[in-house]
């Protein structure tokens, strides 16, 4: 069974095309024309073992919002295809990860229910905290995840970002995790 997708999304505003293979070894080659970002979700793929190639041209002369935004629908979308009907799978997802001075918690429901909690500390607010809340919310929304964020304490902008980022793949991976012991969907419903 191959757990894998490929979307693309063309818009005025931006080009994407995502291939994602959920049970891959962490090779990526990402190309969004906004390096941090780049950065980011190559730490994503590597921590998380999912194969991707992500590829966007965005108006990112007027500002990343549009990109960032857009790159979280296509992955949000390639992740929902790839996970189909969700048979088998754990479903829930936790990762708490250290960079340096930041700790961020990052737990997942696949639930169909989507909901982003996206808590820093007050008085800290890293240079790409709107982009990526932004790109949280997306994919939270087009994947079906009950995601929820939260980041102790931090001081330095890609420390915190980072430790977000790799906490995320961590616990997406522990969600999309295959459990023989669950032969249709783990929900006392029936369905998710």
């Amino acid at each position: 069974m191959s757990r894998s997708a490929e979307v693309e999304r063309k818009t005025r505003e931006t080009q994407i095309r995502v291939k994602l293979d959920l049970d891959g070894t962490g090779t990526n080659e990402v190309s969004t024309g906004i390096p941090f970002f780049d950065h980011m979700l190559e730490l994503f793929s590597v921590h998380g073992f999912f194969d991707l190639i992500l590829k966007a041209k965005g108006d990112i002369e007027v500002d990343y919002h549009h990109t960032v935004e857009d790159v979280g629908i296509v992955l949000g979308d390639a992740i929902t295809e790839a996970l189909a009907d969700k048979k088998g799978i754990r479903r829930y997802g936790h990762a708490i990860t250290p960079m340096d001075d930041a700790l961020a918690k990052v737990t997942i429901d696949l639930s169909n229910r989507p909901y982003l909690a996206y808590n820093l500390p007050m008085a800290f607010k890293p240079k790409f905290a709107d982009e990526a809340k932004e790109f949280f919310r997306s994919i939270a929304n087009h994947a079906g995840m009950n995601l929820h964020i939260n980041v102790n304490y931090g001081q330095n902008d890609h420390h915190v970002t980072e430790a977000i980022f790799k906490s995320f793949g961590r616990a997406l991976d522990q969600a999309v995790t295959l459990d023989e012991r669950i032969t249709s969907v783990h929900s006392s419903k029936g369905c998710i």
